[in-house]
């Protein structure tokens, strides 16, 4: 089968939505994943999308600050800080939008469809976009309780997780397969169909 304009886009996006995926199933339902690692007493605690390391799963939690052994946690306590981890949903929504980016390109690169591709290039831009909303939410809440941590006396320490570097690499894919979705959809998909016609006779 010939290579179509929308194969490198459709590429990108199914990286990114892997990535996404990852991260949407980050701590405490797989304890690798992790957007801020802390050191209390010993004892690591991780912070994911769906509450932190011995924590049940729900969306939306309070990061109290005596769980992580501050002697000052009236910031960590504030209702703020917990509307912020309701946003956190924004990443396996990105993950599913990138899905269905994914099913558009397949149509795109399979049935060499100028339709698919373009829709590819639609719903990865919007992928992209909720990617980066989220992205900038990560990058406030985690850095707000790392440094929290890190300016109390207590000794304990605080380091982004790796959930914040794939949901980077997820945006700079979306970023280049939203791009090179674009381009394609201005391919020559009759030339390519015309060919594979011929082929079969």
């Amino acid at each position: 089968m010939a290579t179509t304009p929308a194969a490198p886009g459709l590429v990108l996006c199914l990286a990114a939505m892997i990535l996404l995926i990852f991260v949407s199933v980050s701590v405490p339902v797989w304890d690798k994943i992790s957007f801020l690692d802390t050191k209390v007493q010993g004892k690591t605690i991780k912070f994911g999308i769906w509450g932190y390391t011995g924590s049940q799963k729900k969306l939306g939690y309070a990061i109290n600050g005596a769980l992580i052994g501050l002697s000052n946690n009236s910031l960590l306590d504030s209702s703020v800080l917990k509307n912020l981890t309701y946003i956190l949903v924004l990443h396996p929504v990105a993950a599913a939008l990138s899905f269905v980016s994914v099913v558009f390109g397949t149509c795109g690169v399979f049935s060499y469809s100028r339709v698919g591709t373009i829709l590819m290039t639609v719903v990865s831009s919007l992928a992209l976009f909720v990617t980066l909303v989220v992205f900038s939410i990560d990058m406030i809440l985690w850095n707000i309780v790392r440094n929290q941590i890190r300016s109390d006396t207590s000794g304990n320490s605080a380091t982004l997780g790796n959930a914040n570097w794939l949901t980077l690499g997820a945006i700079i894919a979306l970023v280049m397969g939203s791009c090179a979705a674009g381009c394609g959809s201005f391919g020559r998909y009759r030339h390519h169909h015309r060919h594979s016609h011929h082929e079969r006779y």
